[in-house]
């Protein structure tokens, strides 16, 4: 049997233990050593129980692979400051994605280790007496993350150097990928079912795995799978393999399966629920609201239990620093000190640690597709104020600068709070003098009589100014009435998994041929969620609160016939910018259709032309490299090691 090595608890690690009594927490504790003898003990299978959680916060919130899940789909492109890793994955002519330059690396490494993890805890369970319960959390993240890698890579390995599902201990550096059957069928299904039956409908601790998680994975891993057995689409797959279920069932099968056990869930949800407006779901006073099933979590009280610095990020895991990424540098957004000419400069929006705000990086930016298609209705739907920063407003005075007010667009005055930019919803009826010298915009925004802010129109947005993305945005408690932190990684937890979502499936699986219950087909599912989306506690835009329900505007306006594009629009609508696209459009094979072209404007400040540009999505790109340093480190041939490759990365 050829095999990997994963040497997981051999050398120095970060153990992580469970909080004893009733805390109802999870807490990390370091030790110097952890040895599979350590492994045997409550102790060590507590730790290791814990660290399956920890693990979470090297994939998500962790930009590089953040941008394997966005940059080049339809949802984002590269920004002015983007280097080689956001370039090569937008496929648009800039870069190239090989097995050196892929950030789906990221996943590979995390995820096999913690699969170990997975696997020792596993078979140690009946040694310390686990009950059937915690033994269930482990099998919920193998399959976690099994799912993850063979919807990035392909098949993979199932045997990691002591056998298949075994715990690996060896430094034999040699092995076999599984195809994706295998995985799905030997690995991933029958953990996920088991962890649907042993797992509490509550969770034992706040954060921890339940039933209704397990059955949203159950129900997306058989959609994923009927895709994959379906490959309308022609995609080829690696190792190459019939598209046929060892156990005999067709796409259909599984698509029923996903949608009767997504709709199972959303009958019984246990503590689980859609928050009663979009706004409510990512406001950072309301993080761990009952409608996230999973997150990478993160806190401000202390830099060891967020696993990175509260006064100043490091750019890398386990930070959260993905809501950097789609953050452009409002920070040079100017007005004037003087009321007439000439301009006198003065900064007016200073980086804060708030949710509006935050760090910039402008390593990646949304298409201008997004703002004004995806996004077209602005006025009933309120996912589009409640996903984007489109109004920067004057902060200075939190930098100790008691200046009353400055000069703006038309030598308009500007207090604290008013706007200083606008991105506008839609193109306005008077043309936008972008041109104008006397009221100097020194980031390239226009003018419009009579208003104080400076203002771009959707068809104005470029790769260097542009609506920031609200809803990852940091948000602190301890800012003290000031900018606070702002060059640190964020506090709050990286979403992972929301109930929302079992509607998507469910709704999803409909669509592909599943038969529905009554009350539950496709298009009323989605009007859940459109009817949700429709109601408004809070406008971000104008910064008041706004208690207004427009959803029966949105239930009308949806299509009588519900298709996997209109799936997809919706998806993009409520996930936007939350690492789903890649996975969703490799999934439903509609990568290059959907993401093919896109428009946006230049790198240069004052750029307001758009431009169309293309990218080449060929079949073999729906599956990602193996990295290279796995195929540099195994010992075995060069032939072995490019047939270990996925097909044209060889």
């Amino acid at each position: 049997m050829k095999r990997i090595q994963i040497n997981v608890f051999i050398g120095s690690a970060l153990v992580l233990v469970l909080a004893a009594g009733c805390s109802k927490i999870l807490k990390e504790e370091p030790r110097s050593i952890y040895t599979p003898e350590f492994f045997k003990t409550e102790k060590g299978i507590q730790g290791g129980i814990t660290s399956l959680y920890a693990h979470l916060r090297y994939i998500y919130g962790q930009a590089y692979y953040y941008n394997a899940s966005e940059t080049g789909t339809d949802e984002a492109t590269w920004g002015q400051q983007a280097d080689g890793n956001f370039k090569d994955h937008d496929l648009s002519g800039v870069g190239q994605l090989t097995p050196s330059t892929s950030r789906s690396d990221v996943i590979w490494g995390t995820a096999f280790s913690n699969i170990n993890t997975a696997n020792g805890i596993i078979e140690n369970a009946s040694i310390v007496g686990l009950s059937a319960a915690q033994s269930a959390e482990a099998k919920f993240f193998r399959a976690f993350d099994y799912f993850l890698l063979v919807q990035t890579f392909g098949g993979v390995p199932l045997d990691l150097g002591s056998g298949e599902l075994k715990f690996n201990t060896s430094s034999i550096r040699i092995s076999t990928r599984n195809t994706v059957p295998e995985v799905y069928t030997k690995a991933i299904f029958p953990d996920l079912l088991t962890a649907v039956n042993d797992l509490p409908a509550t969770p034992r601790i706040t954060g921890a795995v339940t039933k209704t998680l397990a059955r949203l994975y159950l129900a997306k891993a058989y959609l994923t799978y009927g895709w994959w057995l379906q490959n309308p689409g022609n995609i080829p797959t690696y190792p190459e393999t019939p598209r046929t279920d060892p156990d005999g069932h067709n796409a259909q099968w599984y698509f029923q399966q996903a949608y009767d056990i997504a709709t199972t869930a959303i009958e019984n949800p246990g503590p689980f629920a859609l928050q009663p407006t979009f706004y409510d779901i990512h406001v950072g006073i309301k993080d761990r609201n009952p409608e996230i099933m999973l997150y990478a979590d993160h806190t401000e009280k202390s830099e060891f239990y967020n696993a990175g610095s509260l006064t100043n990020g490091s750019g890398g895991a386990p930070d959260n620093f993905a809501g950097w990424m789609m953050t452009w540098n409002y920070t040079e957004i100017q007005s004037s000190a003087s009321p007439s000419a000439p301009w006198t400069s003065k900064n007016t929006v200073i980086r804060e640690a708030e949710q509006h705000l935050g760090r910039p990086w402008t390593r990646m930016c949304p298409p201008i597709d997004v703002i004004k298609n995806t996004f077209a209705d602005k006025t009933n739907d309120s996912r589009y104020d409640g996903t984007f920063t489109t109004v920067y407003r004057g902060n200075w005075n939190k930098a100790g600068d008691a200046t009353a007010a400055y000069y703006n667009a038309n030598f308009m005055q500007v207090k604290p709070t008013d706007a200083v930019l606008t991105f506008l919803n839609d193109e306005p009826a008077t043309p936008i003098d972008y041109s104008n010298t006397t009221y100097k915009s020194n980031i390239g925004a226009g003018v419009l009589p009579g208003r104080p802010d400076f203002v771009i129109s959707p068809n104005g947005i470029s790769r260097i100014v542009y609506p920031g993305l609200w809803k990852m945005g940091p948000y602190r408690t301890d800012n003290a009435g000031g900018l606070g932190q702002p060059n640190a990684g964020s506090t709050r937890p990286y979403n992972i998994a929301k109930f929302s979502e079992l509607y998507f499936v469910a709704a999803e699986a409909a669509v592909m041929g599943a038969t529905p219950k009554p009350g539950k087909n496709a298009k009323e599912l989605i009007n859940v969620i459109r009817a949700r989306a429709g109601k408004w506690s809070w406008d971000n835009n104008g910064n008041v609160a706004k208690v207004q329900d427009n959803s029966a505007a949105m239930i009308a306006a949806t299509p009588a016939t519900i298709d996997i594009y209109y799936i997809l629009a919706e998806r993009s609508r409520e996930y936007f910018g939350e690492g789903y696209r890649w996975l969703d459009l490799v999934r439903t094979q509609k990568w290059a259709e959907l993401a093919g072209s896109f428009k946006i404007c230049g790198t240069a400040k004052g750029d307001h032309t758009p431009v169309t540009y293309t990218r080449t999505i060929q079949p073999y790109l729906y599956l990602r490299p193996i990295p290279s340093g796995q195929i540099q480190a195994m010992d075995m041939t060069d032939d072995q090691k490019k047939a270990y490759q996925n097909p044209q990365y060889q």
